[in-house]
């Protein structure tokens, strides 16, 4: 395929990452994925959650590196910068994530991941990373004048610094729940300190913040999308996490803790 010339399938996939975005939001208000705390039988064979993670956050690496060297503008040192924020990101997500959940699996397995949800996650990545890769390196607009205006500028030093600060979260809260896992072998416990004494799952808030951040950074549709969607995947994911906790806990849990937006939501 000539991709210099698939504008066509590059709006096509863009709109329907729209699409998707309330189709994903309005079940998950009624219905929680069963991966994790939510696993649940009836949903088809199920595979290691290590190697879940790892299969189905892949695209995200293999297929956007593909991708982005044939774009008009992958030497452009902003698209360059935002797709190194990108990799940073999934690299984390798509290799270290599954190897600390395999190392703390030994200590307490960790529940399966249905192939069925797994394959969900892959195909969206899928669409998702031919969409940031060719947004960011063929469609997105750049400013051609240098220095480059003030307001570029400020988008980029505001956007990145709330990706860093949302990653910061995202990995510090995984860690404190990896942690968790470990060390209650005979059950949960309840998260405490940091983020976790304002919402209960500030490693969903972190990475809203960095997909909101990467937004600000690189000003494009495809970004939005993507902000958007994590929103709709993660936000009613973490209220099902936080009614979770009430019905297990009880009083015991906090009750001003929010789900993943501080005093809001």
């Amino acid at each position: 395929m000539d991709f210099s010339r698939d504008e066509s399938l590059y709006n096509s996939l863009l709109l329907s990452l729209y699409i998707i975005t309330p189709l994903t939001l309005l079940p998950l208000q009624f219905l929680s994925a069963p991966y994790g705390k939510h696993s649940r039988p009836g949903w088809g064979p199920t595979i290691p959650a290590p190697l879940a993670w790892f299969l189905m956050e892949s695209p995200t690496l293999w297929l956007t590196s593909l991708l982005f060297p044939l774009g008009r503008f992958r030497a452009h040192p902003l698209s360059l910068f935002a797709f190194s924020l990108f990799l940073l990101h999934y690299t984390h997500r798509t290799i270290i994530y599954p190897l600390r959940l395999f190392l703390s699996s030994k200590s307490k397995p960790t529940s399966p991941v249905p192939v069925l949800i797994a394959a969900f996650a892959f195909a969206f990545n899928l669409l998702n990373g031919y969409v940031q890769a060719r947004s960011l390196s063929h469609y997105a607009s750049y400013s051609t004048t240098w220095p480059w205006p003030g307001y570029v500028w400020a988008r980029i030093v505001i956007g990145t610094l709330i990706f860093l600060w949302g990653m910061k979260i995202n990995i510090s809260s995984d860690r404190v729940l990896l942690r968790l896992k470990e060390e209650a072998k005979g059950g949960y416990k309840i998260p405490r300190g940091g983020w976790f004494e304002l919402v209960s799952c500030p490693n969903y808030m972190g990475e809203m913040a960095e997909w909101l951040g990467w937004t600000v950074l690189t000003w494009s549709p495809a970004a939005l999308g993507f902000f958007l969607y994590t929103f709709a995947n993660l936000g009613p994911r973490a209220r099902a996490h936080r009614r979770w906790y009430r019905e297990k806990f009880g009083d015991e849990y906090p009750a001003s803790r929010k789900a993943i937006v501080p005093f809001v939501y």
